[in-house]
């Protein structure tokens, strides 16, 4: 029977471990999935009232004027950007393409890359 050593070293701080490009996708997918859960009311809301009447929608759009719900609809866009795309690479996983180590590696970045190149574009159109 073995025994355990009762002092073993334990590393509590999470800063020092190198995560590979496909935890950090994972990881900013569960992210970007909260956040969505978060502020999906706010765009429910946002879109009755500008549903509502005229007069709501052009309430809404000279408060679309300040910066606050302009940069909490950026936040929204970027979350689904990164969350859409993570989505896809997991569905093509699930498929059964992208299960080596590097094809793996390879795909999160791309998904990265895209999602940067989104969240651009996306502040391009919103400013």
């Amino acid at each position: 029977m073995c025994k355990v050593k009762p002092k073993r070293p334990i590393n509590l701080d999470l800063t020092t471990l190198a995560y590979p490009p496909m935890a950090i996708a994972s990881i900013l997918h569960r992210l970007s999935g909260i956040l969505l859960f978060i502020l999906l009311p706010f765009v429910f809301y946002v879109l009755s009232l500008s549903l509502h009447s005229q007069a709501s929608f052009d309430h809404l759009q000279s408060m679309f004027s300040c910066f606050l719900p302009k940069i909490t609809l950026w936040a929204f866009g970027s979350a689904l950007a990164y969350h859409s795309f993570a989505g896809i690479r997991h569905m093509i996983a699930d498929l059964g393409w992208g299960e080596q180590v590097q094809v793996a590696r390879w795909s999160a970045y791309l998904v990265m890359a895209l999602t940067v190149l989104s969240i651009l574009f996306l502040g391009m159109l919103i400013w």
